[in-house]
C-alpha cells in the first residue's frame, strides 16, 4: 500500500497551523488514534460506514519508545492489538467517558522504521508524502537514562530521515500516565530533551497534560527548538478533580486498577482543556498550540474558537471521539477546517 501524495484535502486554503513553514493542517489525530502507521484498528473496519473517516486529518503515530515495551496491551505481530476490545481500555459510550492504561505497548523505534507487512499491505512512515508526526516518549527510571534514551532515538532516526518521502515532525510525549513515572519530573526535563532532539532539525512539539501549569509550559516554550505545544494528554486517574468527584463517577474505583488506574479522557476533559488554553493565552503563550481532549462534537470546536483558539496559529486534535462516536469524526474535521478558515478571514478583514 502506498500513501497518496496528498492525504489531506484541507478546505483551509492556507489558513492552517504551520510549523517551520510546513502545513500541518487544522486537525491532527491524537497520538495512536490511527495506530502506528495510520492503518486504524479492527473495530474501525468492522463498523463499515459508521467507522471514522480520517482522510482530511494529519496523522500522528502511536507513541513509541526506544526499545520494545510490553505495556498493558497485547500486540499481534502486525503491531495491532491482539484483542478486539483490549482489557486495558475502558469506555462508557453513554457518559462519553473513557479510561486507558495501554502503557505505550510497542516494538520500539527500530522495528517501526522497518514498517510492517500485514494482510492490508505494506505500511511505512517513509512512504508518507503529507506532513505527519512521529511520537516518542523516554520511559527509563532516571533523568540521566531518559536523556540517554532520547539520544539513542535521535541516533537511530536522524540517518533514516533522508529516506522519508516527506519530512515528519516529532511529538515529545512527557505526559503518558501509564508508565509509572512522575509527570512533574518529566515536564522539568523538556528543555534537556529539546536540546537533544534539536539535532533532528524537524519541528518539535512536546505533549503535556493539564496538570502542567501554563506558566511552566510557557517557560519551556522559549527554547529555540520548541515549535508547538500539544495539550492535553489524559488525566491520571484520581488526579486534578477532587476525591469526591472521582468517587461519584467511579464508586468502586478505577475499572483499570490492576493496570495502575489509567488516564481519563472524554467529555469531562474538554472543559478543563478549554480553561487551560484560555489561561495559557492570558499569561502570554505565543507559540502554536495543538488543543484536544474530549472534543466530541462540532460545537466543541466552536467553543474553543470562542475561547481564543487562534486561526492560522493553533489547531485541534481528535482522539476519544473515534472510539465513542466514530461516525462524527469526518464532520468534526470538515467543520473545524471551515470554522477556522472563516475565523481567519474575519480576523484579516478586521485588521484591514
Amino acid at each position: 500500500m502506498c500513501y497518496p501524495a496528498a492525504s489531506r484535502t484541507s478546505t483551509g486554503k492556507g489558513f492552517v497551523m504551520r510549523l517551520r513553514k510546513i502545513d500541518y493542517g487544522n486537525v491532527l489525530g491524537a497520538s495512536g488514534v490511527q495506530g502506528f502507521f495510520g492503518e486504524g484498528y479492527a473495530f474501525h473496519r468492522l463498523l463499515g460506514p459508521l467507522g471514522p473517516n480520517f482522510d482530511d486529518m494529519t496523522f500522528v503515530a502511536k507513541t513509541t519508545t526506544l526499545r520494545a515495551r510490553a505495556g498493558n496491551m497485547l500486540l499481534a505481530d502486525t503491531y495491532e492489538p491482539l484483542e478486539l476490545k483490549p482489557k486495558c481500555i475502558w469506555m462508557n459510550p453513554f457518559s462519553t467517558t473513557a479510561l486507558n492504561a495501554v502503557g505505550l505497548s510497542g516494538p520500539g523505534i527500530e522495528k517501526l522504521l522497518e514498517g510492517r507487512r500485514p494482510h492490508l499491505g505494506l505500511f511505512r512512515w517513509q512512504m508518507r508524502y503529507a506532513p505527519f508526526f512521529i511520537s516518542f516518549m523516554p520511559v527509563e527510571e532516571t533523568a540521566e537514562k531518559r536523556f540517554a534514551e532520547m539520544r539513542g532515538f535521535v541516533k537511530i532516526l536522524k540517518p533514516r530521515l533522508r529516506g522519508f518521502s516527506g519530512l515528519p515532525a516529532l511529538q515529545i510525549n512527557v505526559s503518558c500516565p501509564n508508565t509509572g513515572l512522575d509527570p512533574d519530573k518529566l515536564v522539568s526535563e523538556v528543555r534537556g530533551l529539546l536540546d537533544i532532539a534539536s539535532d533532528l532539525n524537524i519541528p518539535l512539539m512536546p505533549k503535556f497534560n493539564v496538570l502542567a501549569p501554563p506558566e511552566t509550559v510557557i517557560e519551556m516554550s522559549k527554547h529555540p527548538s520548541y515549535d508547538a505545544t500539544c495539550i492535553s494528554n489524559t488525566i491520571p486517574f484520581g488526579k486534578y478533580f477532587p476525591e469526591a468527584w472521582w468517587r461519584r463517577r467511579f464508586p468502586n474505583g478505577s475499572p483499570l486498577e490492576k493496570f495502575g488506574g489509567g488516564g481519563l479522557s472524554g467529555k469531562h476533559l474538554f472543559p478543563v482543556v478549554r480553561e487551560w488554553m484560555q489561561e495559557a493565552l492570558r499569561v502570554g503563550m505565543t507559540k502554536p498550540m495543538n488543543v484536544g481532549g474530549g472534543i466530541l462534537k462540532m460545537k466543541d470546536v466552536d467553543e474553543l474558537i470562542g475561547a481564543g483558539l487562534r486561526p492560522q496559529i493553533d489547531s485541534i486534535f481528535l482522539g476519544t471521539v473515534a472510539m465513542i462516536r466514530p461516525w462524527r469524526v469526518v464532520g468534526i474535521i470538515t467543520h473545524a477546517d471551515k470554522a477556522l478558515s472563516s475565523a481567519s478571514l474575519v480576523s484579516l478583514r478586521s485588521a484591514a
